[in-house]
């Protein structure tokens, strides 16, 4: 009887997770039998323990990766247009938003204060209106905790109609 004492296993993860190693020991028995044919047969044992702890790393990996979703917002259409892509969409209360330059940068996100819940404090969500994402890729992450519906533009593209709406469930 030939025995295994650790195997390694791949969870996938956009969380940063790599690999979890299992420690616990693992049977392998093999058994050959003669016959005219000469066929060998292999057995694998394991025990539902083992399936079990396998089942439960995968939930946990799965519920941590669905916490720390994000939502990405272009800025600017694949076109070039001055549009946030998605211009209106939704996100959970703490979900973080990753605004990304796309084309026809720079740009900016500026947070209307006559267009978001009482009680925020806009210069706390918002760039500066002179602050601007210069580069292909560059991003500004904001992560909104009170319900409500919120105004956004891009002051350089503002009068362009580079408008947006979240809506904070």
């Amino acid at each position: 009887m030939a025995s295994v004492t650790s195997a390694t296993v791949a969870i996938p993860s956009f969380t940063g997770l790599k690999l979890a190693a299992i420690s616990k020991p693992v049977s392998v028995s093999t058994t050959i039998r003669s016959s005219s044919s000469s066929t060998a047969k292999l057995t694998v044992k394991s025990s539902l323990k083992d399936f079990g702890v396998m089942a439960v790393a995968t939930a946990a990996s799965m519920a941590l990766v669905g916490n720390a979703m994000a939502i990405e917002i272009l800025l600017g259409s694949d076109d070039g247009g001055l549009v946030f892509v998605p211009s209106d969409f939704t996100v959970a209360k703490g979900e973080k938003i990753v605004f990304k330059n796309n084309a026809g940068f720079p740009h900016n996100v500026v947070f209307d204060e006559d267009e978001i819940p009482s009680g925020v404090d806009v210069s706390k969500i918002s760039m500066d209106d002179q602050e601007l994402l210069n580069g292909a890729g560059d991003k500004y992450e904001v992560t909104l905790t009170v319900p409500g519906s919120y105004g956004f533009f891009c002051a350089p593209h503002q009068g362009a109609g580079m408008v947006g709406k979240v809506t904070v469930n």
